[in-house]
């Protein structure tokens, strides 16, 4: 049997790969009042919590988009999916800081990995007047988990499960509601792992892709990279770390990414504690999440019009980024108005222009890669992204958080050995500091990329 248009039924499968990884990253955030309570945390730890899955998610980034390129999309991502699902449910069985600590921990080893192996399945499935569309469409999964992540969970933390299973209190024990909502969450990857063995093939070897939409794929394949048979072995670590284009696209990320973590992280939070919004009220943070699934949509869809009118793919990544980086400092006034309806206007635009920078970024490095070595490349890049999202956290922990009344742990000392000066130079001042240094990350990266000559770079590598 043939499938018209196979490459976009790709696309569906890895969007929903997205979703459930985002619905199983959030599902600790959606549920972290209930979790705080339960296991005795405070604020303090549970920035800690998160930070130690982005170190996990950092170490990931270095090895997955390599384990990508060794055994390939199809495996690699059967791998990632099966561990993060794995351990999403095994985070059921936390009784305290320390275990729920391990379990995040291991739930960032295997989310980290879903990005540089779908950037990989990407490269080898869409042409590149097609490929920040395709990015986008299954970044947008990661947005909708994100959006849909609370509806999910909430019910499934708080239904009264005792009613209909009264042992179940003795087997799960205290907080068995949002025990179960992590076996369940993490229950949905593993059955999504069933059509991806089914379907996924690289072009050539799939036995549902028409002969016309390979001969499409393969005649772009040669015009776009020009590789020849003899260049098939992915790059050394010394030639991925030598590559300029490696260290701009990573700086760029660790400059830009911290502003998606802070919504994904922290901006309910704000909500909550600067806008006075109930726990009931803050479902409308839904439309952040939506936002950014637009901004998603219309990176990709505007940077392959752009391509598609002649313009050479990084220079039509980068206009949409020049334009996204002029709305960014709009984030300046988020903190400041004081009408709420104008504070989440603001903030639609800049997380718009935000998520819209993320697609074109993203597809820099498709575009300037080489695809045997894709995979190692995006991986070093997005380590760069979750370096951010830590540095990120501790300084917005040390605006709006005083000093813990519980024992530093090793994580707070080693952080505070590094950035001592900067955390103790903001402690206090609140997210209106932040909302301002944010106005200013992403026209600081677009000149760093320009003025580092990734023009240049994306005309001398395939």
């Amino acid at each position: 049997m043939k499938i018209k248009g196979m490459r976009w039924w790709i696309i569906v499968l890895l969007f929903v790969a997205a979703v459930l990884n985002y619905v199983d990253r959030q599902t600790l955030s959606a549920l972290a009042p209930t979790i705080q309570l339960d296991l005795d945390m405070d604020d303090q730890e549970y920035a800690n919590v998160i930070n130690i899955f982005l170190i996990a998610y950092t170490i990931a980034y270095l090895i997955s988009g390599r384990v990508a390129d060794k055994i390939g999309t199809r495996a690699s991502l059967f791998f990632f999916v099966a561990w993060w699902s794995v351990f999403n449910m095994l985070t059921a069985a936390a009784r305290g800081v320390n275990s729920l600590s391990f379990y995040r921990f291991g739930l960032g080893l295997g989310e980290a990995g879903i990005w540089p192996a779908a950037s990989k399945a990407v490269s080898e499935w869409f042409p590149a007047k097609e490929r920040a569309l395709a990015i986008g469409l299954y970044t947008m999964g990661a947005t909708v988990g994100a959006t849909i992540a609370p509806y999910i969970v909430i019910p499934l933390a708080t239904y009264n499960y005792v009613e209909i299973i009264p042992n179940i209190a003795n087997w799960l024990g205290n907080g068995q509601g949002w025990r179960i909502a992590f076996i369940l969450t993490g229950l949905a990857g593993l059955v999504w792992l069933i059509p991806w063995l089914i379907i996924y093939r690289q072009p050539e070897k799939s036995k549902l892709i028409t002969t016309s939409e390979l001969t499409m794929l393969q005649t772009a394949s040669r015009a776009e990279d020009g590789e020849s048979s003899e260049r098939v072995n992915p790059w050394s670590w010394k030639q991925v770390l030598s590559f300029r284009g490696t260290w701009l696209l990573l700086l760029a990320r660790l400059i830009t990414d911290p502003v998606w973590y802070f919504y994904q992280f922290w901006f309910p939070k704000y909500l909550s504690s600067d806008r006075n919004l109930t726990q009931e009220q803050l479902k409308i943070t839904w439309v952040i999440y939506a936002a950014a699934g637009v901004g998603s949509l219309l990176g990709g869809f505007i940077s392959g019009k752009i391509v598609k009118k002649g313009v050479m793919p990084v220079a039509s990544r980068m206009w949409v980024m020049l334009v996204c980086a002029l709305l960014m400092p709009l984030s300046a006034f988020i903190a400041s108005a004081t009408d709420l309806n104008m504070s989440l206007i603001l903030t639609l635009l800049t997380v718009i222009g935000a998520l819209a920078w993320l697609i074109n970024i993203s597809s820099l490095v498709v575009d300037i890669v080489p695809k045997h070595s894709l995979g190692t490349v995006f991986s070093v890049v997005a380590a760069g992204s979750t370096v951010g999202g830590i540095i990120m956290n501790m300084i917005v922990a040390s605006m709006v958080t005083g000093p813990s009344n519980k024992p530093a742990g090793f994580l707070d000392k080693a952080f505070d050995m590094l950035l001592d000066p900067v955390l103790n130079a903001v402690q206090g001042q609140g997210y209106a500091q932040w909302f301002l240094i944010m106005a200013f990350l992403h026209p600081i990266a677009w000149l760093l990329l320009k003025f580092g000559g990734i023009y240049k770079i994306s005309t001398n590598t395939k």
